[in-house]
């Protein structure tokens, strides 16, 4: 029998916002955007909880944050200091367990089955790092603590900001059947909206069909919403990863045709990838466009340019030809748009080596502090 492991997820609270208001101590407590210009067609990365009160949130255009709270403060990200506050942050994880598998600048899963400092307790190694954060930061985070990454991840959502959540085994089935349907990986408004369709609107409801049935349903997909909501997740902790592509996508709401609707859209995808490749200090060579029409069919576009490009701009003035070309010689609908980079020309940073250690026998005693 393979050992249980201890997982925990780490997710900074508003990490761009909290960075600027720590930095200015004058917008603490008032609603901070970070993001682009309202003023133009620009994207909100982030925004502080008291701003998030407004019904602003991430990847919404600037000019509509703006028009749900005009005396909100407006900040153009500062993404060389994120990555700096971001190191420390992983230097932190790693004095705690080489397994660290970052996801983005304020986030990362940590296996603390074994740990450097020989805590008995994931729920103690949780709450140290949450303090040590604090002390050599004074930014707040929320952990959730489970045996496998997609229930801790869950947990990490859960009660925020400062939140600490502990899903032992014992109390997941309880936990993942409470859920709303839409807290689980891979279930967006769309998906979601089928569900609610169908009367299923929490885990336990989730639970009831069959896997042939959520296959029939939502493909691949349902097949891995079956194995969630039973808390079946065997994914290891990766502390290498070799990034090989950038992308965003969304599936609308409703199919759409309108042209500057779906360059629109296109523009919003383009600066998501744009803000994760400056996190990441990564420029690609090829930027494709996905779209998948209201018959299901889907089509990918790619091109691949002399210079390496990182700006979304850049990203919208190669594809939107290609956009306009596929809606030519007549009203075409689509369900979904993607914007991905790839071919990247600087990935150093994504090849970090780390050490592999055995995992001992797991504990349950040990769980809670």
């Amino acid at each position: 029998m393979p050992p249980m492991r201890k997982i925990i997820h780490v997710d900074m609270d508003a990490f761009y916002a909290a960075i600027e208001q720590r930095d200015h101590p004058e917008w603490r407590g008032k609603p901070v955007v970070v993001g682009g210009d309202p003023q133009r067609r620009g994207v909100v990365a982030t925004c502080s909880y008291e701003a998030r009160r407004y019904g602003i949130h991430s990847a919404m255009a600037a000019q509509k944050a703006y028009q749900r709270c005009p005396h909100a403060i407006f900040v153009p990200p500062r993404f060389e200091v994120y990555r700096s506050v971001s190191a420390q942050i992983m230097h932190i994880f790693r004095s705690y367990t080489d397994l660290v598998e970052p996801l983005s600048l304020d986030e990362a899963y940590l296996d603390v089955t074994f740990n450097h400092k020989n805590i008995p307790s994931a729920t103690l190694v949780a709450r140290a790092i949450k303090q040590q954060i604090y002390a050599e930061t004074q930014l707040r985070a929320s952990a959730g603590v489970s045996f496998n990454k997609f229930i801790a991840k869950l947990a990490s959502d859960y009660h925020k900001p400062d939140g600490l959540t502990v899903v032992p085994p014992e109390k997941a089935s309880d936990f993942l059947e409470h859920l709303p349907v839409n807290k689980f990986f891979g279930v967006g408004k769309v998906t979601a909206a089928r569900l609610h369709e169908l009367h299923i609107d929490t885990g336990a409801d989730l639970k009831r069909m069959t896997e042939e049935e959520l296959q029939r349903l939502f493909h691949k997909q349902g097949s891995i919403l079956y194995h969630y909501v039973r808390g079946e997740d065997d994914r290891p902790v990766q502390p290498t990863r070799i990034r090989k592509s950038v992308g965003k996508e969304t599936t609308l709401a409703d199919d759409v045709s309108d042209p500057e609707r779906l360059l629109q859209i296109m523009q919003q995808m383009a600066g998501q990838v744009e803000r994760r490749l400056k996190e990441l200090e990564l420029t690609g060579r090829t930027v494709t466009l996905k779209l998948r029409w209201s018959n299901f069919q889907l089509l990918t576009r790619s091109i691949t340019t002399s210079q390496a490009i990182q700006d979304a701009d850049t990203m919208v003035a190669i594809l939107k030809p290609v956009l306009l070309n596929q809606l030519a010689g007549g009203p075409k609908r689509v369900r979904l748009v993607g914007v991905t980079v790839s071919h990247f020309v600087n990935h150093d940073m994504e090849e970090e080596a780390e050490r592999i250690r055995p995992l001992p026998l797991w504990d349950e005693s040990t769980w809670l502090a």
